[in-house]
């Protein structure tokens, strides 16, 4: 798999440094943003390849983020992680075609390999374009 770019989206400042030295330690490129207007303006900037974002956040959670992203970013899947589970939500992040959705607290070595998964089928779908 070639070098990966992924964003983090959350606005505890532990879990974004342990999920980036995580990735960054697994040769991915990774950028982090503590909310959704910040993550709205890497993604003007870089290319990213996969967004991963905490569900509640203040201003903007992390379904407003991902609708806001489908306008411009439709392929860039997004993985939800949330500590709050509900149907509700869940169903929120089918309409918004979110690509997978996990909570909190998760086990790590999962949560990469259901990134890694998604960043492949990525992977594939663009090789066949």
């Amino acid at each position: 798999m070639a070098e990966k770019s992924i964003l983090i989206v959350d606005d505890e400042l532990l879990i974004r440094d342990l999920l980036y030295d995580f990735f960054m330690g697994q040769g991915w490129k990774t950028s982090i943003a503590e909310n959704g207007q910040k993550a709205l303006d890497i993604l003007e900037k870089q290319k990213i390849d996969l967004v991963l974002t905490d569900l509640r956040m203040p201003d903007m959670d992390g379904l407003v983020l991902t609708s806001e992203m489908r306008s411009s970013f439709p392929d860039i899947p997004v993985v939800i992680m949330t500590a709050y589970p509900s149907v509700d939500t869940a169903v929120e992040a089918l309409r918004c075609r979110v690509t997978d959705y996990i909570t909190k607290p998760f086990n790590i070595n999962r949560l990469y390999k259901t990134i890694k998964a998604q960043l492949e089928i990525g992977e594939r779908t663009e090789d066949r374009l």
